[in-house]
């Protein structure tokens, strides 16, 4: 089990190695190469740098043992490939990663200076991802009421992100019984490759900050374009992830709705911004205003001009 250990009940902080998401924190932004690489360890590279350069915080696979998370029925199911005509469980192991390609994922990751974790599909992917040192792991939506899955991932003691798509707040309540809410961060999201405008629902974000008042609410986002990522952050998100690949155009089924390297570096920028920009709720009176003041104001108001703009704030 990981020495990783709750920043504390009724906190709404939750630490990722070195860093710490919550309220009052930089959004932790988090690029999902998932299965984009098309299972070629430079693409995964390619990919890393460009999260890297863009200033993702870390970088996020999915690990799934084939056998267990692909239905018996389909395994020799044959369809057509960049590699040829092969049966769906051969496919799967083509795009899967092996302990030696993740070994120099993560050395690429520490060089890079980016956290890198995964999505496990099932408790063996979890056992399997423990071979690293990784700041969190993730609840994949579809997994949430895989309560096998859930318990395995509690018992590593790592920070836990739960992805809320396709599911009902029933379902919700229930992972979060089984996960505990000290360790977890949860993510609104809408499980729909692209998801509309109209389905985001993005005020489902304030819905779970005031339904689980301990626990941070970030967002997954599977939309075209940024505008309503920034929007998520803007309504409190303290977490973002979205998909990311080198060209929408490239092979596979996540491709589409993820970020290019030039969205993904505008995307990064503007949550900075905003982040900047939101404050702290207090009404004052800045120093750069003092000047218009002095200009503009006609009548000084219950305000002296000579009260400090820091240490009296304006009344709202």
């Amino acid at each position: 089990m990981s020495s990783i250990t709750p920043i504390g009940a009724n906190s709404r902080l939750r630490q990722f190695g070195s860093k710490t998401a919550g309220p009052g924190q930089p959004v932790y932004i988090t690029g999902e190469i998932g299965i984009n690489h098309n299972g070629d360890l430079e693409n995964a590279f390619a990919l890393i740098d460009v999260a890297a350069e863009a200033g993702c915080d870390a970088v996020k696979f999915q690990k799934r043992t084939p056998e267990i998370c692909t239905p018996r029925d389909q395994w020799d199911i044959e369809r057509d490939t960049p590699w040829g005509r092969m049966t769906y469980i051969d496919y799967r192991h083509r795009v899967e990663f092996g302990e030696s390609e993740y070994q120099a994922i993560s050395e690429h990751c520490a060089k890079r200076g980016i956290d890198w974790f995964a999505s496990p599909w099932d408790t063996e992917a979890v056992a399997f991802l423990e071979k690293f040192d990784l700041p969190a792991h993730k609840v994949a939506s579809a997994s949430l009421t895989d309560d096998e899955l859930l318990r395995a991932l509690r018992a590593t003691g790592r920070t836990i992100i739960l992805s809320t798509g396709m599911s009902t707040p029933k379902q919700i309540r229930h992972a979060v019984e089984v996960l505990g809410s000290d360790n977890i961060l949860m993510c609104h999201a809408t499980s729909t490759y692209p998801a509309q405008a109209e389905e985001l629902n993005l005020r489902v974000i304030n819905t779970l900050q005031a339904e689980y008042p301990n626990v941070p609410i970030g967002y997954s986002g599977h939309e075209t374009g940024l505008q309503t990522t920034l929007a998520a952050v803007a309504l409190g998100a303290t977490f973002v992830e979205r998909h990311i690949t080198l060209d929408r155009a490239m092979w596979g089924s996540d491709q589409a709705a993820s970020v290019e390297p030039q969205g993904l570096t505008r995307l990064v920028r503007d949550i900075r911004t905003i982040e900047a920009s939101l404050g702290d709720g207090v009404k004052k009176v800045y120093e750069s205003e003092l000047g218009p003041m002095k200009k503009l104001r006609r009548v000084p108001g219950v305000v002296a001009e000579s009260e400090s703009a820091e240490t009296e704030p304006v009344a709202v």
